[in-house]
Formats: structure tokens, sequence, C-alpha cells
């Protein structure tokens, strides 16, 4: 079940992520600004995905969890098809609108279902395995967009059977969406779990789930605003990489998407992976804070290594940087999660998860791209200064997700355990 909910993350990330390497093909294609694709990239998939989250996550905590997650499938699948049918900028805004609206469905029922598969002391490996899922599609987005970058120098445009001519981007975008059909079939095979440690068979009502965040103020400011703080620099760090080494680097932006692919992977799932280990290791020495404390090294790390960035000469030594961000940023996320999950009762973990979601997107997803490309237009006015931009993103964010994550910490450690199920 785990690795089934792995694979549909997985594709979710190739879907959302495979834009960030056709960026160029896209605005030659369209004839748009570094502004309106980072819209693309951040604003019009996180509108809808946020504007989703918390409904959908009510829904988890009403209805059946693998029945939504199949229909948010169908639709990402679909719409990102629809991406690789857009002739104009307008109908690929509204394409990207759907796949956030269908991705919102995943995550708060992925979550709810592995936190009743799972006893709470276990929980952790589960959820680093799902984390996975980010890291893998952005990495795998990379590489298909880099072959895809190759064949679009050999080909101008490619005709599609039933659909006719399409330019490269165009059959990428569609080639990423077809394997939404296996994803559906395997969801199919899982069965819905007992919800486990319910007070009663009615859903709270939102007046009660206010409440018991409030009581819990401090821990999920850390939570939903904080972490959030730490994916600025992450969806920054993705979603302006390939192009800082085009740029800066004059790297060929083809071998940039290849080679970033790989780091991508690499480096995000060691983080993510290794991050319960750090914890471990911390606890076991008596720290209780331990999620807390491994959430705020990431983000000191990440802070530093994007802020270096562009003081490095060679694109081998701006790597190494990215490699280091890339790890950091995906530390503290799986013990994050379950965090979320221990200090929340099980009958409110749907809306909870959807409002993390909404906050991470606010702040994360709709910000880090768009930041990055404002600065580059409008503050340093330089194409050439990408590198410089996401470094003053990280120095202005990095900051505040260590203050927010710090009054967290010392929250958390004084927690009772009162909502474990």
């Amino acid at each position: 079940m785990t690795f089934i909910l792995l694979i549909a993350f997985t594709f979710s990330f190739v879907d959302r992520q495979v834009l960030n390497l056709l960026v160029d093909p896209i605005r030659a294609d369209l004839g748009v600004s570094d502004t309106q694709i980072s819209f693309l990239q951040g604003f019009a998939f996180a509108l809808t995905y946020v504007l989703m989250s918390v409904p959908l996550g009510r829904m988890v905590d009403r209805f059946n969890r693998i029945g939504i997650m199949i229909g948010g499938v169908v639709v990402w699948s679909a719409t990102t098809i629809g991406c690789g049918l857009s002739r104009n900028y307008t109908e690929l805004l509204f394409a990207r609108f759907g796949v956030g609206a269908g991705e919102a469905a995943l995550t708060p029922s992925a979550w709810s279902v592995l936190a009743d598969h799972f006893k709470p002391e276990k929980l952790a490996l589960p959820i680093s395995v799902y984390l996975m899922g980010p890291y893998l599609g952005a990495g795998l987005a990379m590489i298909a967009g880099a072959q895809v970058l190759d064949w679009s120098r050999e080909v101008e445009t490619v005709t599609l059977p039933w659909i006719g001519v399409v330019a490269p981007w165009q059959a990428t975008f569609i080639a990423v969406g077809l394997p939404g059909i296996i994803i559906v079939a395997l969801l199919a095979c899982i069965k819905e779990p007992a919800r486990k440690g319910r007070v009663s068979a009615e859903v709270p009502a939102w007046g009660e789930v206010w409440a018991h965040m409030r009581r819990h103020s401090r821990i999920y400011l850390a939570l939903h605003v904080g972490v959030p703080f730490i994916v600025v620099m992450l969806y920054g760090l993705q979603a302006w990489t390939p192009t800082i080494l085009l740029r800066v680097y004059a790297w060929d932006l083809a071998d940039a998407g290849r080679i970033y692919g790989v780091v991508a992977l690499v480096a995000g799932s060691a983080g993510v992976l290794t991050g319960p280990f750090i914890a471990r290791f911390l606890q076991r020495r008596g720290r209780r804070d331990a999620p807390m404390l491994v959430a705020i090294m990431g983000a000191t790390l990440a802070t530093i290594a994007l802020a270096t960035l562009p003081l490095q000469e060679s694109g081998e030594r701006a790597l190494i940087c990215i490699f280091i961000a890339s790890f950091s940023v995906t530390l503290p996320l799986a013990l994050i999660t379950t965090v979320m999950q221990e200090v929340t009762p099980n009958d409110m973990r749907g809306v909870v998860n959807g409002g993390y979601v909404v906050t991470t997107n606010i702040l994360g997803l709709a910000l880090g791209p768009t930041l990055v490309a404002a600065a580059t237009d409008f503050i340093f006015a330089d194409a050439q200064a990408v590198a410089q931009s996401l470094a003053l993103v990280a120095i202005l964010v990095g900051p505040l997700a260590v203050i927010l994550l710090n009054v967290g910490r010392r929250a958390y450690s004084r927690f009772d355990g009162l909502a474990k199920p």
C-alpha cells in the first residue's frame, strides 16, 4: 500500500514539475515572459490546489479515502493531457488549474490512510517512503524533459493519432499524463482501512477543529507557517535550477535538466529518508523536540547553501550548493508530517492536513517560483541574475522558518500526548 501511494505521489510530481524544464520551449512557442511562466509553475497550480485542499480534507474525514484519491488521479491526469493539447497561454493556464485541483485530493487522503495502517511509533518510515515522491517525481520530470529537449532539436513537430500535429513540449505533457490509467488501477487494489482513535461516528464541527488547533497554536504555527517557508526555498530551487545552469553557467539546457534531475532525485530522497534517523538518534539522547530540531537544522543549512550559490564560479561548484540545499530542505518533511498526525485527533486529520497543504502551497508553491522571477525581473532587472534572486529569497525566508520552528519546538517538547490515537 505504501509503495502504491508512493507511485501515485511520484507521478503527481512528474505531472506538476515537468513544466520546469520546458520553460524555454514554451516561452519560444507562446511568446511569454519569465513572470508569466512562473504563474504556470506556481500560482495557476497552487490556486486550485489550495482552494480544494480543505474541502477535500473535510471529505477525507467523512467518506471513502481511496475513492477520493482515485477521483483526484483522474482529474489531474486528464488536465495534464489538456496541457499538451493547449494552443495558447490561456488554455495552458486553465489546464494547470485542473492539475492543481486533482492533485489536492491525494496528500490528505494518503496521510490519513497511512496513519490508520501504522502505529504512531512506526509511522515515520512509511511517511518518509511516501514523501520520496516529490523528489523522485521532480528528478524523473527533469530527466524526461531533458530527453524531450534533445528530441526537439531533431524534430519541430510531432504527429499523434487522433490529435494531430503538436510541439515536442506538448507531446511531453500528453505522455506524462497517460500513466494515470495505471495509477487508478493500482489504487483500486488498496482496501480502505478502519479509522482508529475516533471518539464518535460524527465528524467534529469546524469550531471543534479550530479550538483544538488554538490549544496547540504554537505547534501548528510551526507546522502550518514555519515549514512552508522552507518549502518556498524548495520550490524556488526546483523551478529555477535548470535555468540558472543555462543562463549563468552556459550549460546546455538538456544536460542541465538531466544532471539536476539526478541531483534532485538522489539528494531529495536521501534527505527525506535521513531525517527520521537523525531524529531517532537525538531522541535516544533525551531530545523530545527532535523532529522540530531537525527541521531547524534543515532550514539553516538550506539557507546557507542557497545564499552562497551566486558566489560559485562554475556550474560544478554551484551543483554542490544545490545538492546541499536539496538535501537540507527535505530533512524535516517526513518528521513534520508525523508530528502533525501525532498532535491531531483522527477525525480532524483530513482538515488539518488539508490546511497544511493550503499554507504550504500559498507560501511555498505560489511564492517560491514567483518571488525568484519577480526579483530577477524587477529588483535586479537582469535575466542573468537568477542565482542572486534565489539567494535573496532564501535569505529572507530561511530565518523566518527558523524562528517559527523554534517557537513550535518549545511547545512540542511540552506536548502531553493527549491527541495520540
